[in-house]
């Protein structure tokens, strides 16, 4: 099921051309996977020395990250609302000391700021903060501190997350100087559906599930971007990304239709990825040796995604929207998301 791409290439690095259009062909193709990451990396059993935090371990792409990962010999905590049912999908993996869980309810910031003491108490040190739970094209809702559900959810618990353990992560980097800290934001392609609409973050008035998707997603690149650039010549690196396409029902339960739709389309069947290899552009963003000692990328593709989106593509076509990449927002979101969450 080949098929032509419309546009020039826009994916760089050593797993860039099995995503070439002309190329894939769906679940289980030619696309690196995160265990084939690990093994060109030689990490089996090697990171018995780092500590990783992943958030959103009870589903999906969370739980084959932690899968992947695990196989490093690295300490992984993972963040649940459910840890009966991370448990349930974790199974064996929680056998070993290496696998921990924390209780962690995204939608109430005084639940983040409790799993932050929790962690601290068990590890005075992280290598790599994973930033991938997340909610898609929910009802209009709000968390418990009032903010619209996906921004709350996102963007502004992660971002609190990472804020409680930027010292951690700082000594960390300071300490281990031939591998720097990590933040890893899971985004999404969606992020194109809308930049930040900063006179209403919160959607309010002419609620659009998807749009307020967009602006979280934006949200989520423009945090990595400023990481980037105020830690990393201090050792301290951000990255955001797209996993890709896979069938995640309770990521897509809103958006059931939808997808049924899009899975008509050849394009799209071909787009489509295994968890195995939907989960690589997270290992490659936390283990990669390519990206070592530099951040503020955006990724996809277990690649660094050198181009923009075309504006005439059709959605699934590589590539960042045009307003990605703007030390102005960045900033203005930072600002904005210290205050909404507390901190100083």
């Amino acid at each position: 099921m080949s098929m032509v791409s419309r546009v020039p290439f826009q994916l760089s690095g050593r797993y860039a051309e099995p995503n070439r259009w002309e190329l894939i062909n769906g679940p289980g193709d030619s696309r690196v996977t995160g265990s084939q990451v690990i093994e060109d990396e030689c990490l089996a059993d090697r990171w018995t020395d780092k500590v990783v935090l992943i958030t959103g371990v009870s589903s999906g792409v969370g739980v084959e990250t932690v899968r992947v990962l695990a196989s490093t010999g690295a300490t992984i905590f993972g963040t649940a609302r459910n840890l009966q049912k991370a448990k349930e999908a974790l199974g064996s993996l929680l056998d070993t000391e290496c696998v921990k869980l924390l209780l962690m309810n995204q939608t109430d910031l005084s639940s983040v700021r409790t799993c932050v003491a929790d962690f601290l108490k068990q590890s005075s040190k992280l290598n790599v903060l994973i930033n991938n739970a997340g909610v898609m094209n929910t009802p209009e809702s709000r968390t418990k501190d009032g903010f619209e559900l996906q921004f709350g959810t996102n963007h502004l618990s992660h971002f609190l997350l990472f804020y409680l353990l930027k010292d951690v992560l700082l000594e960390t980097a300071h300490a281990t100087p031939n591998f720097h800290s990590r933040v890893i934001n899971i985004g999404s392609s969606g992020h194109r559906y809308s930049p930040i609409p900063f006179d209403n973050v919160n959607f309010e008035g002419n609620y659009n599930g998807w749009l307020a998707y967009g602006s979280s997603k934006t949200a989520n690149i423009y945090m990595a971007n400023h990481i980037e650039r105020l830690y990393g010549a201090h050792g301290l690196h951000g990255y955001s990304l797209h996993p890709g396409a896979f069938v995640s029902p309770n990521l897509q339960k809103y958006s059931q239709e939808k997808m049924k739709a899009a899975m008509q389309d050849k394009r799209t069947q071909a787009y489509l990825s295994s968890l195995g290899q939907a989960c690589a552009t997270t290992v490659y963003a936390a283990a990669s040796s390519e990206l070592e000692g530099k951040g503020g990328l955006y990724l996809e593709g277990a690649s660094v995604v050198v181009h923009p989106a075309p504006s005439n593509g059709d959605g699934l076509e590589y590539g960042y929207a045009s307003w990605a990449f703007d030390e102005t927002k960045e900033m203005e979101l930072w600002r904005l998301s210290k205050s909404l969450v507390g901190v100083e």
